[in-house]
Protein backbone atom coordinates (compact mmCIF):
# COMPACT_ATOMS: atom_id res chain seq x y z
CA UNK A 1 0.00 0.00 0.00
CA UNK A 2 1.30 3.45 -0.91
CA UNK A 3 0.89 5.80 2.02
CA UNK A 4 -0.17 9.42 1.68
CA UNK A 5 2.52 12.00 2.24
CA UNK A 6 1.59 14.23 5.21
CA UNK A 7 2.01 17.43 3.19
CA UNK A 8 -1.15 18.91 1.73
CA UNK A 9 -2.79 21.96 0.23
CA UNK A 10 -5.96 23.82 1.13
CA UNK A 11 -7.36 25.85 -1.76
CA UNK A 12 -10.07 28.39 -0.94
CA UNK A 13 -11.96 29.02 -4.17
CA UNK A 14 -13.81 32.33 -4.14
CA UNK A 15 -15.36 34.99 -6.36
CA UNK A 16 -14.52 38.67 -6.50
CA UNK A 17 -17.68 39.41 -4.47
CA UNK A 18 -16.45 36.98 -1.76
CA UNK A 19 -18.62 33.95 -2.37
CA UNK A 20 -16.77 30.78 -1.38
CA UNK A 21 -17.11 27.32 -2.86
CA UNK A 22 -17.61 24.51 -0.34
CA UNK A 23 -17.82 20.80 -1.11
CA UNK A 24 -19.27 18.07 1.10
CA UNK A 25 -17.15 15.00 1.80
CA UNK A 26 -18.61 11.72 0.54
CA UNK A 27 -17.08 9.77 3.44
CA UNK A 28 -18.38 12.20 6.08
CA UNK A 29 -21.82 13.66 5.28
CA UNK A 30 -22.16 17.11 6.81
CA UNK A 31 -18.40 17.76 6.62
CA UNK A 32 -18.02 20.77 4.33
CA UNK A 33 -14.66 22.05 3.17
CA UNK A 34 -12.65 23.81 0.51
CA UNK A 35 -10.50 21.81 -1.91
CA UNK A 36 -7.80 19.82 -0.10
CA UNK A 37 -5.33 17.17 -1.05
CA UNK A 38 -1.89 15.73 -0.48
CA UNK A 39 1.19 15.99 -2.64
CA UNK A 40 1.64 12.93 -4.85
CA UNK A 41 5.43 12.88 -4.46
CA UNK A 42 7.92 14.53 -2.11
CA UNK A 43 9.22 16.68 -5.00
CA UNK A 44 5.81 17.74 -6.39
CA UNK A 45 5.64 21.56 -6.27
CA UNK A 46 2.83 22.82 -4.04
CA UNK A 47 1.38 24.93 -6.87
CA UNK A 48 1.13 21.78 -9.01
CA UNK A 49 -0.60 19.96 -6.16
CA UNK A 50 -3.07 22.85 -5.74
CA UNK A 51 -3.91 22.97 -9.47
CA UNK A 52 -4.22 19.17 -9.68
CA UNK A 53 -6.52 18.96 -6.66
CA UNK A 54 -8.74 21.78 -7.94
CA UNK A 55 -9.12 19.90 -11.23
CA UNK A 56 -9.73 16.52 -9.60
CA UNK A 57 -12.25 17.76 -7.05
CA UNK A 58 -14.12 20.44 -9.04
CA UNK A 59 -13.33 19.99 -12.72
CA UNK A 60 -12.15 23.62 -12.82
CA UNK A 61 -8.94 24.50 -14.67
CA UNK A 62 -6.94 26.42 -12.06
CA UNK A 63 -4.51 27.62 -14.74
CA UNK A 64 -7.26 29.89 -16.10
CA UNK A 65 -7.63 31.91 -12.89
CA UNK A 66 -5.37 33.66 -10.36
CA UNK A 67 -3.97 31.03 -7.98
CA UNK A 68 -2.19 32.53 -4.98
CA UNK A 69 0.13 30.80 -2.56
CA UNK A 70 -0.42 32.49 0.80
CA UNK A 71 2.91 31.15 2.08
CA UNK A 72 1.01 30.11 5.17
CA UNK A 73 1.25 26.69 6.75
CA UNK A 74 -0.84 24.93 9.34
CA UNK A 75 0.24 21.84 11.24
CA UNK A 76 -2.58 19.72 12.57
CA UNK A 77 -3.13 16.31 14.05
CA UNK A 78 -4.48 13.78 11.58
CA UNK A 79 -7.97 12.57 12.55
CA UNK A 80 -7.80 8.97 13.78
CA UNK A 81 -10.41 7.88 11.19
CA UNK A 82 -7.94 8.92 8.43
CA UNK A 83 -4.67 7.86 10.10
CA UNK A 84 -4.56 4.53 8.21
CA UNK A 85 -3.91 6.44 4.99
CA UNK A 86 -0.49 7.50 6.33
CA UNK A 87 2.62 5.54 7.27
CA UNK A 88 2.52 4.05 10.78
CA UNK A 89 3.55 6.62 13.37
CA UNK A 90 2.52 9.62 11.26
CA UNK A 91 0.41 11.84 13.49
CA UNK A 92 0.55 15.31 11.93
CA UNK A 93 0.05 16.92 8.53
CA UNK A 94 1.58 20.12 7.13
CA UNK A 95 -1.08 22.05 5.20
CA UNK A 96 -0.20 24.86 2.76
CA UNK A 97 -2.87 27.50 2.09
CA UNK A 98 -3.77 28.78 -1.40
CA UNK A 99 -6.65 30.71 -2.91
CA UNK A 100 -8.16 30.68 -6.39
CA UNK A 101 -10.13 33.70 -7.60
CA UNK A 102 -12.98 33.22 -10.06
CA UNK A 103 -14.94 36.03 -11.72
CA UNK A 104 -18.29 34.56 -10.60
CA UNK A 105 -19.70 31.31 -9.18
CA UNK A 106 -19.22 28.54 -11.71
CA UNK A 107 -20.78 25.09 -11.85
CA UNK A 108 -18.36 22.38 -10.78
CA UNK A 109 -18.02 18.69 -11.56
CA UNK A 110 -17.44 16.78 -8.35
CA UNK A 111 -15.42 13.60 -7.98
CA UNK A 112 -18.30 11.37 -6.75
CA UNK A 113 -16.04 9.14 -4.65
CA UNK A 114 -14.80 12.21 -2.78
CA UNK A 115 -17.68 14.70 -2.63
CA UNK A 116 -21.45 14.59 -2.87
CA UNK A 117 -22.53 18.20 -3.37
CA UNK A 118 -21.28 21.76 -3.57
CA UNK A 119 -22.52 25.19 -2.60
CA UNK A 120 -21.45 28.80 -3.12
CA UNK A 121 -21.89 30.87 0.04
CA UNK A 122 -20.97 34.36 1.25
CA UNK A 123 -17.62 34.06 3.03
CA UNK A 124 -19.09 34.48 6.54
CA UNK A 125 -21.57 31.63 6.00
CA UNK A 126 -18.91 29.46 4.40
CA UNK A 127 -16.63 29.91 7.41
CA UNK A 128 -19.43 28.84 9.75
CA UNK A 129 -20.17 25.71 7.70
CA UNK A 130 -16.62 24.27 7.56
CA UNK A 131 -15.57 21.51 9.94
CA UNK A 132 -11.82 22.20 9.82
CA UNK A 133 -10.39 24.96 12.01
CA UNK A 134 -7.71 25.74 9.42
CA UNK A 135 -10.32 26.06 6.66
CA UNK A 136 -12.41 28.36 8.86
CA UNK A 137 -9.34 30.51 9.59
CA UNK A 138 -8.41 30.77 5.90
CA UNK A 139 -11.92 31.82 4.88
CA UNK A 140 -12.05 34.41 7.65
CA UNK A 141 -8.71 35.77 6.47
CA UNK A 142 -9.87 35.98 2.84
CA UNK A 143 -11.25 39.58 2.90
CA UNK A 144 -7.93 40.82 4.32
CA UNK A 145 -5.95 38.91 1.69
CA UNK A 146 -8.07 40.35 -1.12
CA UNK A 147 -7.69 43.93 0.16
CA UNK A 148 -3.95 43.41 0.53
CA UNK A 149 -3.68 42.03 -3.01
CA UNK A 150 -5.78 44.88 -4.47
CA UNK A 151 -3.59 47.51 -2.75
CA UNK A 152 -0.48 45.81 -4.11
CA UNK A 153 -1.95 45.70 -7.64
CA UNK A 154 -2.82 49.41 -7.49
CA UNK A 155 0.67 50.27 -6.31
CA UNK A 156 2.21 48.36 -9.24
CA UNK A 157 0.19 50.27 -11.86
Amino acid sequence: MAYKIPISVLVVIYTIDLQVLLIERADRPGFWQSVTGSVDAEDEPLEVTAMREVGEETGLDAARYPLRNWHKQNTFEIFSRWSGRFAPGTTHNLENVFSLELPAPLPVTLAPREHTQYVWLPWQEAAEKCFSWSNVAAIRELPHRIRENNVLNLALR
